[in-house]
């Protein structure tokens, strides 16, 4: 390798990155399998929703151009980038239901009412779409969903009981926005930031068969003891679509093309690759005690090795509060990871989150070598009481070892790499 360690490892980072931007994900699905509209008659509509609804819209657009009758984006505020085209923008609130978000839904269910089996939609989904892609159904009010997430959130049901009583209330949730689409065709393109790629959780699968039941949902009621408006317990046991003949998906983004995107990227500068997993979902300081395991092991039989090992995972972790310090779950396990290499020649470890924001922060996450933990004592700190107060961000910045990309557009999970010499 020509490059330093850390000069590959942070190449490769953002290299993989730059493999799942929107842009080049919703060129690469389109190219592989083109719209094909009722013989160049039928009309296509772009509908766009998600944090990265904008950029895939852009690109979108470009690729098809006049072929576009009409479309609608719905992003984040603050993620529109200027006019697209004949497509309507709109920024929504996020994580926060606003009367917006009602407003661009519907907006955007005008524009597919009246197509024919000879007109496709183009369904452009990205992170962040379960609250910025809503609509109540009839009768039910943007209180009582506020009034029914909280009571959710409150008694800790887990996402997936969540999402089993917002779609019964949804009027796009659970399939029903492809089932508005009847009898249009559905081409869904699915940047996806859920671990395993679960359709039915990407945005609360608007265009994906439920597979969930009313009686779930009741069961769900009686668990927790909610106690829900009348206008909602009414709709829960009315049915999803359990099928949907009118709908293709292309998942063209996700933490797997990440990961293999890393890994190729090591074994073409010759490294010996290991890819781990692409569902890690532990805690952070965990992962990085455990990614620190790896390094010592690697150096350990470092002699009987022609070339650098690597190893590369993707996933989620989480981080268990117990101070009050600054971070994010990427800096919390590179910090983690620092305690644990301290003093090793040779090893780089670096976790980033895609999206450049990892936390509350303006970093993506940390790189960390086997001198990380000397250069934060060097500035008068102790990196393990700073672990303990989940302080990794200023850890990492006295000791120079934030990862800073800037929002990068995209957003599927989180990417860790460690390389030994």
């Amino acid at each position: 390798m020509s490059m330093s360690i850390r000069e590959t490892v942070l190449s490769v980072v953002k290299q993989a990155i730059e493999s799942v931007l929107p842009e080049r994900a919703v060129r690469e699905a389109l190219t592989a399998a083109p719209i094909e509209a009722g013989g160049g008659k039928g009309e296509v509509v772009l509908i766009a929703v998600g944090k990265a609804a904008w950029r895939m819209a852009n690109a979108a657009h470009e690729l098809l151009g006049p072929r576009v009758s009409r479309g609608c984006v719905i992003t984040k505020e603050g993620h529109s980038m200027g006019p697209i085209g004949n497509l309507e923008i709109f920024e929504a609130a996020h994580p926060l239901l606003e009367q917006r978000n009602l407003e661009a839904t519907g907006r955007a269910l005008s524009m597919i009412r009246g197509l024919t089996e000879n007109d496709v939609v183009l369904f452009l989904v990205s992170g962040g779409g379960s609250a910025l892609f809503e609509l109540p159904l009839e009768g039910v009010t943007l209180g009582d969903i506020a009034e029914m997430t909280s009571q959710l959130l409150a008694c800790g049901a887990d996402i997936v009981e969540i999402n089993t009583l917002r779609k019964r209330v949804s009027a796009v949730k659970g399939g029903r926005f492809a089932q508005a689409c009847l009898p249009a065709r559905v081409r869904a393109v699915v940047l996806s930031d859920v671990l395993g790629d679960r359709l039915d959780s990407i945005a609360s699968g608007p265009a994906c068969p439920d597979s969930s039941t009313g009686s779930d949902a009741l069961s769900i009621v009686r668990k927790y003891g909610l106690n829900l408006p009348r206008s909602i317990l009414e709709k829960l046991s009315a049915e999803t679509p359990k099928k949907l003949d009118n709908v293709v998906t292309q998942i063209t983004g996700s933490v797997p093309v990440l990961c293999e995107s890393a890994r190729g990227l090591l074994a073409e500068k010759g490294c010996a690759v290991t890819l781990l997993t692409t569902t890690l979902d532990c805690e952070a300081a965990a992962a990085g005690a455990f990614f620190a395991s790896l390094a010592r092991e690697a150096v350990r039989t470092r002699q009987s090795r022609k070339s650098p090992a690597a190893f590369v995972a993707g996933g989620e972790t989480v981080v268990k509060l117990r101070g009050k310090g600054k971070g994010g779950r990427c800096q919390e396990m590179a910090l983690a990871a620092s305690l644990g290499i301290q003093n090793l020649e040779g090893v780089v470890f670096a976790a980033a989150g895609s999206d450049g924001t990892d936390g509350p922060t303006d970093a993506a996450g940390g790189a960390v070598d086997g001198k990380t933990a000397e250069r934060i004592r060097q500035r008068g700190l102790d990196p393990a009481a700073m672990l303990s107060d989940n302080d990794a961000y200023n850890a990492l910045e006295a000791a120079g070892d934030l990862l800073i990309t800037g929002p990068t557009g995209t957003n599927v999970n989180d990417l860790i790499v460690l390389a030994v010499e």
